[in-house]
């Protein structure tokens, strides 16, 4: 293993294009969005796509910072609450109907890629979910749940099948999610700011926004060098806090997850996958991983307070690599690195707006590039249209998090959930 992995692999491999300039001076916009990730890009490309010019979008950094340039480039349908919990807190046709935003997402970004000729290591081979334990129950359960009352059919892959395709002796049957795909999530998100703003969204970075205040019936947004007057406001910043509304920055937990990308691995690859699938695993505190089209191995985990240096990632996630794949001992980790998503107490993403024309969209929770999609499009449709199926999070409000005490609620809920997974190995022997 290398002593000092490099930053993102993302960012090491990202598209090039011309950056965005600084906004400067004053601009007048009928939408204006804060927050250059997924969230804030597919409301400005949703409204572009909807006839609606007058569009700014503002970035503290560079397009796709945040969480939405630095995750596992998962792509399937549902939220960080589950199945079940979104059921029983719903009822079937609003659970129904809010799952159905996630699976059409899936089909969108689809669409996208291929529309706007996006160059992001688009890989549609579906996501397994491999179990960790011995009991098939959680994905009897599950499979028969999707299948009864979302209308998903997820493939049951039996062990021996699973083990000819994820060469590992730690899992024992699994779920194969077709319709699901995996790509480069920072070049996605390049991709997503090309195709906005060639269709006349304004976009700036290294904006930083500063304030924002009702200026009569309209909003001002104060930045470094420019001042933008706008009748809609955006506010899309996932765990990196603008600091312009309390009640939206307190409504979330910034957590950290951590990711690694190995050296090309070469021959050495088909030693642990002979697949193209995304894989995840039953646990609560479940790795992720999936093989990248140019030999390497991308290994994400974990979620804590803390962010940690590049090292720290590295060698925890190595340990977390090598109780699946031993085979792999020895393989050098070139990129590690960890990111700030936004979690909600509800384990739901917060949709809405005080009003007044100020929105917002946070707390994806780690299960991000489809709902960030569907709520992209909601808030566009909201927008340009008057469409009020945004409504449908409104039970999933800016509930406080009262931080910083509910970073030790959600470190301890953590470790409590990661017990029981160690618990239920243990006793499996």
């Amino acid at each position: 293993m290398s002593s000092s992995p490099a930053v993102s692999y993302y960012r090491a491999t990202a598209t090039p294009y011309t950056p965005y300039a600084p906004l400067q001076g004053k601009v007048d916009a009928r939408v204006a969005i804060v927050g250059g990730g997924f969230a804030g890009l597919h409301t400005a490309l949703g409204l572009a796509e909807r006839g609606v010019r007058d569009v700014v979008l503002l970035e503290r950094e560079q397009v796709g910072f945040g969480a939405s340039g630095r995750n596992g480039g998962f792509v399937f349908g549902g939220y960080s609450l589950g199945e079940q919990s979104l059921l029983d807190q719903r009822g079937q046709n609003a659970a129904g109907a809010l799952f159905r935003l996630t699976t059409e997402a899936v089909g969108r970004i689809r669409r996208h890629v291929s529309h706007y000729d996006i160059p992001c290591d688009l890989v549609d081979e579906g996501v397994i979910w491999a179990n960790w334990f011995r009991d098939p129950a959680v994905l009897r359960q599950r499979q028969e749940l999707l299948a009864r009352q979302y209308g998903v059919s997820w493939e049951w892959l039996p062990q021996s099948e699973l083990r000819a395709r994820v060469h590992t002796t730690r899992y024992y049957d699994g779920l194969y999610e077709r319709d699901a795909l995996h790509l480069h999530p920072l070049n996605f998100a390049i991709g997503l700011a090309g195709a906005a703003a060639s269709q006349g969204v304004r976009v700036h970075e290294n904006t930083d926004v500063w304030q924002l205040r009702r200026d009569g019936t309209r909003w001002r947004i104060e930045t470094a060098q420019g001042t933008v007057h706008a009748d809609q406001v955006v506010l899309a910043c996932g765990g990196y806090l603008a600091g312009l509304r309390r009640q939206v920055d307190r409504a979330i937990l910034p957590i950290a997850t951590y990711v690694m990308v190995t050296e090309p691995l070469g021959g050495r690859m088909v030693d642990a996958l002979e697949t193209r699938a995304a894989v995840y695993d039953s646990r609560f505190a479940f790795d992720y991983y999936r093989p990248l089209p140019d030999g390497r191995l991308l290994w994400g985990g974990r979620i804590s307070v803390r962010d940690r240096s590049p090292r720290a990632v590295q060698q925890l996630l190595m340990h977390d690599l090598l109780r699946v794949f031993p085979q792999l001992k020895g393989v050098r980790v070139d990129y590690a690195w960890s990111g700030l998503m936004s979690y909600a107490r509800h384990q739901m993403p917060q949709i809405g707006s005080s009003g007044d024309g100020l929105w917002w969209a946070q707390a994806f929770g780690g299960h991000g590039l489809a709902p960030t999609c569907a709520a992209g499009e909601l808030l566009a449709s909201a927008l340009a249209e008057g469409d009020d199926r945004w409504k449908q999070f409104a039970p999933y409000g800016l509930d406080r998090t009262y931080r910083p005490f509910g970073y030790l609620g959600a470190q301890a809920s953590y470790w409590w959930q990661q017990s029981k997974d160690w618990f239920k190995t243990r006793l499996e022997g």
